[in-house]
């Protein structure tokens, strides 16, 4: 596998010849630079054992709580109350730092690489950056909230002999 973002390059494979005889090739090509195993990759910090690959924004998610001034408040469980329907017309229009605004859900959304139950919530409020209420933000902060709550837990992808396609569901929701 490999991942190329800009001037950054992972390389990633489970036959050690293939990949230094790839990598001796790209050297004939390119000036590389070997940083060893994989720690950090844009914003992200990636751990492993035997069972697979960690991946934490942790320092990220302390970073937007303390801009955001909502480290200490109160936690909770899920980023969006079930069966809350947001809309254009709920609340009072947020006239007081649309960009701040703009800019936490941004934040939000790039946390969505590692967190990928802030999806569904994060694209709903995306949908009201030009349009933000009172309410909007009410659920923002509740996603802060979640993300203060689960600030260690990590996206874990697991080591795998074999390629399988593996779905999951909530059936409740169905």
């Amino acid at each position: 596998m490999v991942l190329i973002y800009v001037d950054d390059i992972i390389i990633a494979g489970n036959d050690s010849k293939k990949l230094l005889d790839f990598i001796t090739y790209l050297n004939t090509m390119f000036a590389l630079k070997d940083l060893g195993p994989l720690h950090h990759f844009l914003g992200i910090e990636v751990h492993r054992d035997k069972t697979g690959l960690y991946l934490s924004q942790a320092k990220y998610i302390k970073e937007l709580l303390t801009k955001t001034e909502m480290l200490h408040l109160k936690l909770c469980s899920t980023p969006m109350t079930v069966g809350k329907a947001l809309s254009k017309t709920d609340g009072e229009p947020l006239l007081q730092q649309p960009t701040a605004y703009c800019s936490i859900i941004r934040g939000l959304q790039y946390l969505t690489h590692t967190w990928p139950d802030l999806s569904f919530t994060v694209n709903k409020l995306s949908q009201y950056l030009q349009a933000s209420t009172t309410t909007h933000k009410t659920v923002t902060k509740r996603v802060l909230r979640y993300l203060n709550g689960t600030i260690n837990h990590d996206l874990h992808i697991k080591y795998s002999d074999h390629l399988a396609i593996t779905g999951y569901s909530d059936v409740d929701c169905a």
